[in-house]
């Protein structure tokens, strides 16, 4: 990789854990912020991923594991509610380089698209809607609310993406790493119970 790449890669994995930003945006701004030319070439997403684990392990290492674990409870907890769905914890918070920051993504795998947004509204939760891209191109329901997280005492927006029931076969493929990009409840416990 060369180093300007490089460069881009180690900003945008301190904007990244610092402002929680997404990885596209926080590449896209780190180009900015290099006063680079717009067509700079961007670091891939596994990159990108190994700079924010080793600017944790530098400016977060007292602080980044007490929070991933009090989000991945809080994770646990919101997998359990909607049980029905077989939900898959994904994004920063299942990978491991989530903060305080960071939201919680879950994938619901549905029957009826409709049903997941039915309970939330049986349950007297506010939530807004809004669109994410889905494994076969186009794109799919995405249900965001803000849940309040008691360990660490404030509010962490949660997204559920919903899925067709057979868009979770293949779901637990691995990468070219040997890791996945998403775990169910039983994955994340045993995560938890490792940490």
């Amino acid at each position: 990789m060369n180093p300007v790449t490089q460069e881009i890669a180690a900003t945008a994995a301190r904007i990244v854990v610092e402002e929680g930003l997404e990885y596209g945006p926080a590449k896209r701004r780190a180009v900015k912020q290099l006063g680079l030319p717009a067509r700079a070439e961007l670091p891939g997403n596994d990159t990108l991923e190994d700079a924010v684990f080793e600017y944790l392990s530098v400016f977060c290492a007292d602080t980044q594991p007490t929070e991933l674990r009090a989000l991945r409870e809080l994770a646990a907890v919101w997998m359990l509610r909607l049980a029905d769905f077989r939900p898959h914890l994904s994004g920063a918070v299942w990978r491991g380089t989530a903060t305080r920051l960071s939201d919680i993504h879950l994938q619901l795998y549905c029957d009826d698209s409709k049903s997941a947004e039915i309970q939330l509204l049986d349950k007297g939760l506010d939530y807004e809607v809004s669109s994410a891209p889905g494994p076969r191109g186009g794109n799919v329901d995405r249900l965001s609310l803000t849940v309040n997280c008691e360990a660490l005492n404030e509010p962490i927006g949660l997204h559920l993406t919903i899925l067709d029931a057979d868009d979770l076969r293949g779901a637990l493929k691995p990468d070219a790493r040997g890791r996945t990009e998403r775990g169910d409840l039983a994955a994340l416990r045993r995560l938890l119970a490792d940490t």
